[in-house]
This record gives structure tokens, C-alpha cells and sequence, in this order.
């Protein structure tokens, strides 16, 4: 049959074919790209996350993801920036410039904690949009706290390597407890075993800390950190308030 010298069956299949086309591409958007990208990442991570596996999962062919994200390093630091995002996506107001670095450090803690591939992604990408990001959240609560502009950066800088660097180390350790399926308790006790086995005059702090290894708690320890750091910064206030009304005097 034929309407307007146009097949009616091909118009009826081309309204088919403009809806499947519109859900495709609802589908192969970039934010449902990065949601693959992070899905394969937290499972397998960084070697399982190729163009092949995503376009299996998202089924698709490689040439659409291609399309909305160049290349594999592009796409790890978009699945990076989504989940540092929504980390650093709550909000301080009320709080103490101290509570909110407190929250802000737990926060990328837990974070890197529950997506270990999140660490090395930011240290191969250091002067990118996920690091802006945690840089910002950083300086403004320490600006808040007084400190003079020539000490700005190296106290960023401070807070920002503990938190990575920490946070990193927790997650890269858990992984690789998960990846030779040992239990963190029979670690703990076999290294404090062995700890509580040293010289006491030759490694006194060691010998003397064994049994701390077994009740330690990580997430609190980490803390502790970020409490000496902000102590140091009180201090440093404190002071320069000091020399200041000594000077007035």
C-alpha cells in the first residue's frame, strides 16, 4: 500500500525506528556512560574497565561510547569527578571551619575506601577538575580558620596529601586483603605476634605498640591525624595572635 507515492509500512517503521533511536540515545548518554564506567570499575577494576566490556554492558558498539568520551584515561577521570562530586556534595553551613574539614576528610576517606581505583585516578590526574574540586573544599574552611595567605598553600597542601595519601593506602591495603583472601583479624594478630616478638631495646615504640594492632580502628586513626594537623594550625594562630598583642604593647 502506498501513501504519497511513500510505502505506508516504511513510515510506520520509521516512527519505530525515531523512538528506538531517541531511547538509544537517552541510553548512551555520557552520564549513563560514567555510571557503566563506575559499575565496571568497583567490580573489576581499572583493567576491566575497556571500551569492549562497557559497550557490553551498555549494549552498544565501542564507536557511540567514542562518540561522548575520546579514550580510557578521559573516561576514568569522568567516572573519578562523578564519584568525587557527589562526596563533596553536602552541605556545612553552621558548622566550624574545624567540623567541616573533619567531615570533608572523612567523607573522601569512605570514599576511596568503597571505590579503591578512586586514589590512583586522582594521583594520575593532579591538575584536573576531581582534584580542583577536593582542593577547593580544602581551602575554603582553612581560609576560614585565618590562616595568612603565605601559609595558605603549604597547609592545603598538608591536609590534601594526609587525605590521599592516607586514604589511599587504607583502600589499596583492603583491596589487596580482599584480592589474597586474608581476614584483617588473622593479619592484625599475626603481625602483632610477630611485633611482640622484637628486642625491646631495639625497637622499644614497636614492641611496645603489638598489642594496639589488634583493637585499632583505621577510620579512627585516620581522624586523629586530621585533629593533630588542626591543632597545629590553632597553634600557629595562636601564636601570631600573641606575637601580635606583644608587639602592640
Amino acid at each position: 500500500m502506498y501513501w504519497n507515492d511513500v510505502p505506508s509500512m516504511s513510515r510506520c517503521s520509521m516512527v519505530r525506528h525515531a523512538g528506538g533511536t531517541r531511547r538509544r540515545l537517552q541510553a548512551l548518554s555520557r552520564e549513563r556512560i560514567i555510571e557503566a564506567s563506575i559499575d565496571l570499575l568497583d567490580s573489576s577494576g581499572e583493567d576491566g574497565l575497556t571500551f569492549r566490556a562497557l559497550s557490553e554492558r551498555l549494549s552498544t558498539g565501542p564507536g557511540a561510547i567514542y562518540g561522548h568520551i575520546p579514550n580510557k584515561s578521559e573516561l576514568l577521570i569522568a567516572a573519578c569527578d562523578s564519584i568525587v562530586a557527589r562526596a563533596l556534595n553536602v552541605s556545612s553551613a553552621g558548622a566550624t571551619p574545624e567540623a567541616t574539614i573533619r567531615g570533608l576528610a572523612l567523607r573522601l576517606f569512605d570514599t576511596i575506601d568503597a571505590h579503591p581505583w578512586v586514589g590512583s585516578a586522582l594521583s594520575r590526574a593532579p591538575g584536573r577538575l576531581p582534584m580542583v574540586r577536593i582542593l577547593e573544599s580544602i581551602a575554603r574552611p582553612v581560609c576560614a580558620l585565618g590562616v595568612p595567605d603565605e601559609e595558605q598553600w603549604a597547609t592545603v597542601g598538608a591536609l590534601l596529601n594526609y587525605i590521599l595519601g592516607v586514604g589511599g593506602k587504607n583502600a589499596a591495603n583492603g583491596q589487596l586483603a580482599r584480592t589474597l583472601g586474608l581476614d584483617r583479624s588473622d593479619f592484625l594478630g599475626s603481625v602483632s605476634a610477630a611485633w611482640s616478638e622484637l628486642d625491646p631495646a631495639e625497637y622499644p615504640f614497636t614492641q611496645s605498640v603489638a598489642g594496639q594492632l589488634l583493637t585499632h580502628d583505621d577510620r579512627a586513626d585516620f581522624l586523629a591525624g586530621i585533629d593533630l594537623i588542626l591543632r597545629g594550625i590553632d597553634s600557629s594562630r595562636r601564636s601570631r595572635a600573641a606575637k601580635a598583642g606583644a608587639s602592640r604593647r
